[in-house]
């Protein structure tokens, strides 16, 4: 049985009401453990639930429910955006679902306010790296057991990596040239070697793109 659900016509508060517009128009639940409390904190936000029955159409968001990332990916059926409310969120499953396009939202940090951003996120999908994301992949090695995801093309220098580690870290040039101790222009030279060998579009954009391709 799925759940299914859709905009009420008033949010219960201002906040909550602000976020409404930039929701999809459905959201879908399949049944799972834990669905129910997901379900009832939608509704808390300003959502309703119809039946099983109601069609989801265009920009509609899957959510699923699941112990981890990999058991919810292996529930999959349809295309389109997925937000994956998962008990617990390593570094390999973050990385997995970063890959698939896929928004993770830890259930200890599941709230009104928090499943009401995931979702639009996942309807709304942005080149970066959200910050929470992004911190917890930097600075997480794989735990006992967990395979380290092969890195693919493309690849960057063992310079290239180090600038832009402290780019990560929110090192401005001057920083970054100190640092290394080479000067501005050459840590200039090496962001735009970087951006170029990943496609990215500024800074923030060339660490999600690293990030996902295991360079970093």
């Amino acid at each position: 049985m799925t759940a299914t659900l859709t905009e009420a016509p008033s949010a219960p508060t201002a906040q909550v009401a602000s976020l409404a517009p930039t929701l999809p128009t459905v959201v879908r639940i399949p049944p799972s453990r834990g669905a129910d409390r997901v379900r009832a904190l939608a509704r808390h936000a300003g959502l309703t639930c119809v039946s099983e029955h109601g069609e989801a159409g265009p920009g509609s968001v899957t959510v699923l429910v699941a112990a981890d990332v990999r058991q919810a990916l292996r529930d999959v059926r349809d295309p389109g955006p997925l937000l994956l409310v998962c008990d617990t969120v390593c570094r390999t499953g973050l990385l997995l679902a970063l890959r698939t396009g896929a928004v993770v939202l830890k259930a200890a940090d599941l709230t009104e306010k928090t499943l009401a951003a995931a979702v639009r996120r996942a309807v709304h999908p942005h080149p970066s790296i959200p910050y929470p994301e992004l911190s917890h992949l930097l600075t997480t090695t794989p735990g006992p057991g967990e395979p380290v995801p092969a890195a693919g093309p493309p690849t960057l220098t063992a310079r290239q990596t180090s600038v832009l580690r402290l780019v990560a870290e929110g090192h401005a040039n001057a920083d970054i040239a100190r640092l290394l101790d080479c000067s501005e222009h050459t840590v200039k030279n090496v962001i735009y070697e970087v951006m170029a060998r990943l496609q990215a579009r500024n800074r923030a954009h060339a660490v999600a793109q690293a990030v996902r391709h295991g360079l970093v």
